[in-house]
């Protein structure tokens, strides 16, 4: 009697994808970057080829969005490239690919003030997004695909991973009696428990194309924040400013928002408003 295919999943040390492995269980083969580096294209076939997985959930990306300005190359060889040596690496080994994307796809729309449907034209305004875009299109050239787009992801993390913004801002607020915190970029931050549980059940769905999934409703950085605060019980006096005042090399997105109504009509429910998900997340840190 033969084993059950594994679901590999990439990146298995960031936030994400040590999400999705916690839910998967035994199913999971999560792979770091020390096993399965995307840049070693023979590595990673090799490694492939020896697992046979029935699913390959990629979760590893380059995502220092500002660095990239300065590493377009190194960028687009990580969130693109990459992506076109795995969609003909999992055609080859008829494997799903599910590819994780982001809300960062979007913002050349200067005026959008409605949440962008997967159908809606893409515009990418800085290397990260336009390298994240040319992904999603690699992995589409496999017909057994799903590209999950989502945004502003925390939860919990190995200690070798980035900080997420709410470990960020607890750490500030206990550093600073004030702060400026960007108040005109729209988005949804999101609880990786949540948009890997979603994950899950797209891929075990055979769900196939894009598909948005996020928290419900929106906030800006500044009113996410707040709320961080406010449930931490810390009172830092928190300026507002605007995305000008904030120099950065990479241009931001200002409305982001993802619609997540295919999501819903696939699934039968939204995942839950981003309020309720901090609050479930801060739960676990207090």
């Amino acid at each position: 009697m033969s084993l059950p295919k594994p679901i590999v999943v990439l990146g298995a040390e960031g936030q994400l994808g040590a999400e999705l492995c916690r839910q998967l269980g035994e199913r999971a083969v999560g792979l770091g970057r020390h096993q399965c580096d995307l840049l070693e294209p023979d590595r990673v076939a090799e490694v492939l080829k020896r697992l046979q997985p029935l699913v390959v959930i990629n979760t590893a990306a380059y995502t220092a969005v500002d660095r990239a300005e300065q590493e377009p190359a190194l960028c687009h060889a990580m969130n693109a490239d990459a992506v076109a040596a795995l969609a003909s690496l999992c055609r080859e080994l008829d494997s799903t690919l599910v590819q994780i994307s982001t809300d960062y796809v979007f913002g050349a729309d200067l005026s959008r003030q409605v949440p962008y449907a997967e159908t809606d034209a893409p515009g990418a305004i800085n290397v990260y997004g336009q390298s994240k875009l040319a992904g999603e299109r690699h992995a589409a050239a496999w017909k057994k695909h799903l590209v999950v787009r989502t945004c502003g992801l925390y939860g919990r993390r190995k200690q070798s991973a980035p900080s997420n913004f709410v470990e960020t801002m607890l750490r500030l607020a206990r550093e600073r009696d004030r702060l400026r915190i960007v108040d005109d970029q729209r988005c949804t931050p999101s609880y990786v428990i949540h948009v890997a549980r979603a994950i899950v059940f797209l891929s075990e769905s055979n769900a196939r194309g894009i598909y948005h999934v996020t928290c419900d409703g929106e906030a800006t950085w500044h009113e996410f924040a707040t709320e961080i605060f406010r449930l931490a019980r810390l009172s830092p006096q928190v300026d507002r400013i605007s995305t000008a005042e904030y120099a950065v090399a990479a241009s931001r997105p200002l409305y982001s928002v993802l619609a997540t109504s295919k999501y819903q009509a696939t699934a039968g429910a939204a995942l839950p408003h981003w309020k309720a998900a901090i609050a479930e997340y801060m739960q676990t840190i207090a």
